[in-house]
């Protein structure tokens, strides 16, 4: 029975579980953890994959307990980590290369996707199940009503894919929304900025979203003109219309303005 209060909803099918670890691209050679593995439909198909091992953190005693007899027949390569997927060690958990891959609980899955952007080096991908209002959040595009400072903050670090859409009747129990797999890629980076650095920036620029910028950005406590101006945007846009290298120079231009 799933516990609502760990917002479990589980994939049972196996031809859903087999496509979202194919979403995951090769994980040959790659160590995957896995968040919440429920009784082990997405474990089994990654354990299909050529995947290093498999590290799947679990903080539900059942769940734990159910898959036991997956571990038996894993030949070393499943590990089980009783433990509070927010509270982990990541670097400690396994070596890297590693890869996230799982059906996130949607009551922490933005709490969790933020704190892995935070520790990005030490991961290759992640593939995660989301709700879909979050999945659109992710990947929106400036200009949309969905375009905040999960789109920024995320787009500036990594590509963001989305794959495809499960409906409620894939999980056991139906959540009541459509979900989606989301594949995350860090990028590259050009830039030296913290990500503390931009999380204040865009928390100002979005916290007023209908306002100016002349007038969001006051919070800041700098002198918004010349921020502007360093960054080369107008005061009279808002934060919806501003992209993601738009938010790199004002982001770059409060630090040096500081």
């Amino acid at each position: 029975m799933a516990k609502r209060s760990l917002g479990q909803n589980f994939l049972l099918d196996l031809n859903v579980t087999a496509k979202i670890a194919r979403a995951a691209g090769d994980l040959k050679g790659v160590n995957v953890i896995e968040v919440g593995p429920g009784p082990g439909g997405l474990t089994r198909a990654l354990l299909d994959m050529e995947a290093a091992s498999i590290h799947a953190i679990e903080r539900d005693d059942r769940c734990v307990a159910a898959l036991q007899d997956v571990v038996a027949v894993a030949n070393g390569r499943l590990v089980l980590h009783a433990d509070d997927a927010l509270k982990a060690d990541y670097e400690a958990l396994c070596p890297a290369p590693r890869a996230i891959v799982a059906n996130l609980p949607y009551n922490i899955a933005t709490p969790l996707l933020i704190g892995w952007l935070k520790s990005l080096p030490l991961f290759k991908s992640f593939t995660l199940m989301f709700q879909k209002e979050v999945a659109d959040r992710l990947a929106a595009e400036p200009r949309s009503k969905d375009y905040g400072r999960l789109s920024v903050i995320t787009q500036w670090l990594c590509d963001v894919e989305r794959k495809f859409d499960l409906p409620p009747q894939a999980f056991t129990p139906p959540p009541k929304v459509t979900s989606s797999v989301v594949h995350i890629t860090p990028k590259v980076r050009t830039d030296d900025l913290d990500i503390a650095l931009m999380e204040r920036v865009t928390a100002a620029a979005f916290g007023q979203r209908r306002k100016m910028l002349r007038q969001s950005l006051k919070s800041l406590g700098a002198d918004t003109e010349k921020l502007l101006a360093a960054a080369g945007i107008e005061g009279t846009k808002r934060a919806e219309e501003i992209d993601v290298p738009g938010f790199v120079r004002l982001a770059k231009a409060f630090r040096d303005l500081k």
